[in-house]
């Protein structure tokens, strides 16, 4: 009887991993795949490179999904990565090698022979090199068990491809950025629906990334609250122990106030379109006063002499009055790529 080989994928839910997948169980390889989470926002609700929805296609193709939270040891490599950050605080070498690790361990717990990643050599500068692939896998302590349907041809073979599991002839080689030969293969295997590529994942975006440098610069061990908080609203720093957080729209507003503990003041402008405007961290009594000027400086009322702010914190209310922050103000403490200022003095 023939043996049914067994992988592991390593699944975004995007195009290359869903390919790659596709291209196994063409040899009737037996596949899970699995998704990982973060949090960074590389999660299946966001519209990242990292990830997509990642059932649509497993309950069409018919394999199975697992999802796997990378939880703290993510973060540990966000903040020192062995292999270094990319151009923002993307560390993708050693992401790589943490979810190798991890897919190492349920290849092992399910009795798989190999690992399959749906990575494309040249595609992504850092981690999809030629001279990247070796180091990855060795970090992950699976020298010779990863396999790369799509550039395979380009690579040198591995164990399954060795042992006689993988025939070499089927796997492809496909090299450099282009979607072109991807796009014509998921029309061959029958797949119409697959999203478009995106820029990368968060810790890419510079905005994002600088936000989060400037909260470990304050506070090596952040809650998951404030990384999470990192993607909404306006950011301001007004000492080392606290932080303003202004909201930008209504979803941003209802995000604000979702994430906002008991302790933390809920500022807004009664009878003005108002942001919401929060406060994290300890906090002084002129950091309420900030908060209140520019919860104004953002509301609709913004042009009027004074305005009357509302502040909720642990189930009480009461109101602050005050004129708009000033500009300068605002620049001052204002969180943002553009800021040579890294901290602010307490």
């Amino acid at each position: 009887m023939h043996y049914m080989s067994k992988a592991i994928a390593l699944y975004s839910g995007g195009l290359d991993s869903t390919l790659a997948i596709l291209t196994a169980m063409r040899q009737g390889i037996e596949v899970t795949a699995v998704t990982f989470l973060n949090h960074f926002g590389c999660d299946i609700s966001d519209r990242s490179s990292c990830s997509k929805d990642p059932f649509s296609a497993a309950l069409k193709f018919g394999f199975e999904v697992k999802l796997c939270h990378l939880a703290d040891k993510f973060i540990e490599i966000v903040k020192n990565p062995k292999y270094g950050h990319g151009k923002n605080m993307n560390p993708c070498v050693d992401c790589r090698i943490l979810m190798l690790k991890e897919a190492k361990h349920l290849m092992t717990m399910q009795g798989a022979d190999f690992i399959i990643t749906g990575e494309v050599l040249g595609q992504r500068p850092m981690s999809q090199r030629r001279d990247s692939f070796p180091v990855i896998d060795r970090e992950a302590g699976l020298k010779g068990y990863v396999l790369r349907p799509l550039s395979a041809k380009l690579l040198n073979s591995t164990i399954a491809e060795q042992s006689g599991l993988v025939d070499r002839e089927q796997l492809l080689s496909f090299g450099g950025r282009s979607r072109k030969p991807q796009m014509a293969l998921a029309a061959e295997f029958g797949l119409t629906e697959y999203p478009a590529p995106a820029g990368g994942c968060l810790l890419t975006d510079p905005i994002y990334s600088f936000r989060l440098r400037e909260l470990l610069d304050h506070d090596p061990s952040p809650e998951l609250k404030d990384i999470s908080l990192l993607r909404f609203g306006r950011h301001f720093r007004c000492s080392n122990q606290c932080k303003i957080i202004v909201g930008r729209n209504e979803r941003e507003n209802d995000m604000l106030q979702s994430f906002a503990g008991s302790e933390d003041p809920v500022l807004w402008v009664e009878g003005h379109g108002s942001p919401i405007t929060l406060l994290r961290g300890r906090l002084k009594e002129s950091d309420l006063k900030t908060a209140a000027a520019l919860c104004a400086r953002y509301c609709s009322g913004r042009n009027l002499p004074s305005l009357v702010v509302t502040v909720q914190v642990n189930g009480m209310s009461y109101e602050i009055e005050t004129s708009p922050a000033a500009e300068d103000l605002m620049e001052e403490l204002r969180i943002h790529p553009g800021d040579r200022r890294r901290s602010h003095a307490a």
